[in-house]
C-alpha cells in the first residue's frame, strides 16, 4: 500500500493578553477545516496551534490580574483549550513556549546562531511599540510618532541587545521568494513583502535586558530571547526538531504539504524573519504561507487590548455549534477582511441553513416516506432534469476541490450552497406531488426522489469539513453507512439504495431575528456607568491660581528599590537640573514606557520624602476602577506653562 502524502498545517500561537475572540478563533477555524478536508483527501494530517507565553505584556498583564506570569499564562492556555473543544477542534498539538521542549530549542538555535555569527551583540536605541515588541524606525513611525502596526503611541528605547542579520540574508530570501510565486499567498501579500525587502531591511535585535519573563540566553543570562525569535520556533520545536524524530520533523517538515495560516497583522515576521532563520540555521523552507483578512466590527478591528471584541461561546451556545461555524467561514473571503455582525449571522442561518439546506432535507425525507414508504432506489427513467442535477453535483465536486487547495473555504461553501439551490430548484422542475398522482410515473417519481438524497449525501460529505455535526445528523437521517462518506464516494450513483429515517428534527430551526437581535444585545456584558467621584468644594480662580502646571520631559526612569508601586522619574522642566518626581504608577507603567513621555508637572509643590527617595514634583494624571493613565502632551516644549 503506497504511503500517505503528508499534510502540515498551524496557526500562529496566540498571545495571552485575554481571552480568544472570534479573530482567533477564525484562524484556528480556518486551520480545523482544511485539516479535517486533506484527512478525508487521504492525507496523514498533522495540526499543530498553540501559545506564545512570553514578553513584557505577558508580565504586565499578570500582573494588573494579580497573578504570577506563570499562573496567568497557565490559566489563559486552559481557557484556549477549552474554547478549541467547544467548537471541536481537532488539533495533533498544543504547544507552549514556556515550555521545556521548547525552550532547549530556542536555546540551543541562539547558541548557534550567535556562534557562528548571525548574531551579534550591539545597541539599539529607537522607536519601540510594546505592544507589538517591535522596533521601527523614524520613517515608520511618522511624525506622531506611532506604531505602524497597531496605530498604538511608541516610545525611545535604548538599551543592549543582540541583532539577528536579516541584511545578510536579504537577496537570498527576495531570490526565493521571487523564484517561489506560491510561497506566499495571496498575491497582494507577496507583493507588500517583496517591497519592504527592497526597501532595505534592518538588522533585528532578537533579545531584551529590561524584563525577565522569557528564555534566557545560555552565554549571557541578563538577556532573554526576544519574543519573535522565541515564538517562531514553534513551528519545528514541537516537531522534534533537534532529535531529528522520523515521526514528526522529517516526516512532517520535509513532508509534502507544510501550510503556516497567520493573520496579515503578523506576515512580516513569517514572511521575513522566519525564512532568514531557517536558512541562517540551515533548515530547509519547506512551508507555504497564507496571510488572511480580519473579522471587522462595525467600529473597527477586533481587540483584546483594546476592550473590543465579539466571543464566540454565546452564539454557539444559543445557536449551535455548526451554525457559528458556517458563517464564520463563509464570511471571510479569500485575503480579504469581513464582518461579523450579529444580524448578518441571523439572517445567513434563517436563509442559508434552515430555508436551503435544511429544508432541503426536511422535504426530501418527508417524501421518500410518503410516496415509497423511506426506501427508494436508483431507476432508469431519467428526465433532462435528472441528467442536469447531476452534471451540477459532479461540476461542484470539481470547483469544491480546487477552491479547497487553494485555500479559499468560502467560495467552497458557496459552490456547495450553490448546490443545495439547485436541489431544491430541481423538486421545482419535477413536481414530484404531480408525478405522485399517476402510477405510470412511479418509476420517474422514485428516480426523482432518488436524486434528491443521493444530493444531499455528497452535499454532507462536502460539508463535513466546516459543519461536521450537521453532516453526521444528514448521515443519520438517510442511514448511510461509513464507505459511504469518503472522498472517493461523491460520485453520483455511488449509494444505489437508501432507508431513510420517518422523522427529521429540523438540523436549523428557523429564528426570529428581532428577537434574537433583542437577546443578544440583552445577554451582552453590561456596559456599567463608571463610577463618579463627588465633586470637592469650590474653590476660586486664586486657589487655581496658586499651582504652576509646567510642560516636564522624562529622561529617565527606574523602578522604586524599596516600593513596588512606585517609580522615580528624571523630569526634564526647561530648568537647570532635571527634578526627581516618585509617582505611584508602576503598576500602570514600566519604566521604559515612561522615558520620553511629555508630562504636566505641578512644579511648586514642596518637596517630600516618599521611602528613601526625593519627590520634587507631582505628576497629573487621570484614573478610574481599572485603568490610571498619565496626561501627555505633544508639542509644548519643557518649562512651557499649562493654564
Amino acid at each position: 500500500m503506497a504511503q500517505s502524502k503528508t499534510f502540515y498545517i498551524t496557526t500562529p500561537i496566540y498571545y495571552p493578553s485575554g481571552k480568544m475572540h472570534i479573530g482567533n478563533a477564525y484562524t484556528t477555524l480556518f486551520c480545523d477545516v482544511l485539516k479535517r478536508y486533506k484527512s478525508a483527501q487521504g492525507y496523514d494530517t498533522y495540526y499543530l496551534t498553540g501559545m506564545d507565553e512570553h514578553g513584557k505584556k505577558v508580565e504586565s498583564a499578570a500582573l494588573e490580574a494579580g497573578l504570577s506570569a506563570q499562573d496567568h499564562v497557565d490559566q489563559i492556555a486552559e481557557d484556549t483549550k477549552a474554547l478549541w473543544s467547544l467548537m471541536d477542534i481537532e488539533y495533533d498539538d498544543f504547544i507552549r513556549t514556556t515550555e521545556k521542549r521548547h525552550k532547549t530549542v530556542v536555546q540551543t538555535f541562539f547558541e548557534q546562531l550567535l556562534k557562528q555569527k548571525d548574531i551579534y551583540l550591539g545597541h539599539y536605541e529607537g522607536h519601540y511599540c510594546m505592544h507589538c515588541e517591535s522596533f521601527f524606525t523614524e520613517t515608520q513611525v511618522g511624525e506622531d510618532h506611532l506604531c505602524p502596526d497597531c496605530g498604538r503611541p511608541t516610545q525611545i528605547l535604548q538599551e543592549e541587545s543582540y541583532f539577528l542579520k536579516l541584511s545578510k540574508y536579504s537577496k537570498k530570501l527576495h531570490d526565493f521568494i521571487t523564484e517561489n510565486p506560491d510561497f506566499i499567498q495571496p498575491e497582494s501579500r507577496r507583493n507588500e513583502v517583496l517591497s519592504f525587502i527592497e526597501g532595505g531591511l534592518n538588522d533585528l535585535s532578537v533579545s531584551r535586558t529590561t524584563f525577565d519573563w522569557g528564555i534566557k540566553v545560555v552565554s549571557d543570562p541578563k538577556h532573554v530571547v526576544y519574543v519573535w525569535l522565541d515564538a517562531l520556533t514553534n513551528y519545528v520545536s514541537a516537531l522534534g526538531v533537534l532529535d531529528q524524530d522520523p515521526m514528526l520533523f522529517d516526516k512532517y517538515w520535509n513532508g509534502d504539504e507544510v501550510l503556516h495560516v497567520v493573520g496579515k497583522d503578523i506576515l512580516r515576521f513569517h514572511a521575513i524573519y522566519w525564512p532568514i532563520m531557517l536558512m541562517a540555521l540551515d533548515i530547509p523552507i519547506t512551508f507555504k504561507l497564507y496571510a488572511h483578512g480580519w473579522y471587522m466590527m462595525k467600529d473597527g478591528k477586533m481587540s483584546k487590548s483594546k476592550g473590543g471584541a465579539i466571543y464566540p461561546e454565546p452564539f454557539i451556545k444559543r445557536y449551535g455549534l455548526d451554525a457559528m461555524r458556517y458563517y464564520m467561514m463563509r464570511e471571510l473571503p479569500f485575503g480579504g477582511d469581513g464582518l461579523f455582525a450579529p444580524d448578518a449571522f441571523l439572517e445567513r442561518t434563517n436563509f442559508d441553513l434552515a430555508n436551503d439546506f435544511g429544508n432541503l432535507l426536511n422535504r426530501s425525507v418527508a417524501m421518500v416516506n410518503q410516496y415509497f414508504a423511506g426506501e427508494v432506489a436508483q431507476k432508469n427513467a431519467q428526465t433532462p432534469f435528472d441528467t442536469e442535477l447531476e452534471a451540477k453535483v459532479e461540476q461542484t465536486v470539481k470547483t469544491y476541490d480546487h477552491l479547497m487547495d487553494a485555500y479559499k473555504p468560502a467560495d467552497a461553501l458557496g459552490e456547495v450552497f450553490s448546490l443545495i439551490s439547485r436541489a431544491n430548484k430541481y423538486i421545482d422542475e419535477t413536481t414530484p406531488w404531480v408525478l405522485a398522482k399517476d402510477p405510470a410515473q412511479k418509476d420517474v417519481l422514485e428516480d426523482t426522489l432518488y436524486h434528491l438524497v443521493e444530493s444531499l449525501r455528497i452535499i454532507g460529505i462536502l460539508l463535513h469539513p466546516v459543519m461536521p455535526e450537521a453532516a453526521s445528523q444528514l448521515f443519520d437521517y438517510l442511514n448511510v453507512s461509513s464507505d459511504h462518506q469518503t472522498f472517493e464516494s461523491r460520485v453520483f450513483g455511488h449509494h444505489p439504495i437508501y432507508r431513510v429515517a420517518k422523522k427529521v428534527t429540523p438540523l436549523f430551526p428557523r429564528l426570529d431575528v428581532e428577537k434574537e437581535l433583542a437577546h443578544l444585545k440583552d445577554s451582552s456584558p453590561a456596559k456599567k456607568a463608571p463610577k463618579i467621584e463627588p465633586l470637592k468644594d469650590e474653590i476660586l480662580i486664586d486657589d487655581f491660581a496658586k499651582l504652576d502646571l509646567r510642560v516636564g520631559v522624562v529622561i529617565a526612569c527606574k523602578a522604586h528599590e524599596n516600593a513596588d508601586r512606585l517609580l522615580v522619574s528624571t523630569v526634564d522642566l526647561g530648568e537647570e537640573k532635571p527634578r526627581q518626581i516618585v509617582s505611584g504608577i508602576a503598576g500602570h507603567y514600566s519604566p521604559e514606557a515612561m522615558v520620553g513621555k511629555k508630562v504636566i508637572v505641578v512644579a511648586n509643590l514642596k518637596p517630600v520624602t516618599l521611602r528613601g527617595e526625593l519627590s520634587e514634583g507631582m505628576l497629573l494624571a487621570g484614573s478610574n476602577a481599572k485603568a490610571l493613565e498619565v496626561v501627555e502632551l505633544k508639542t509644548l516644549n519643557p518649562g512651557d506653562l499649562v493654564k
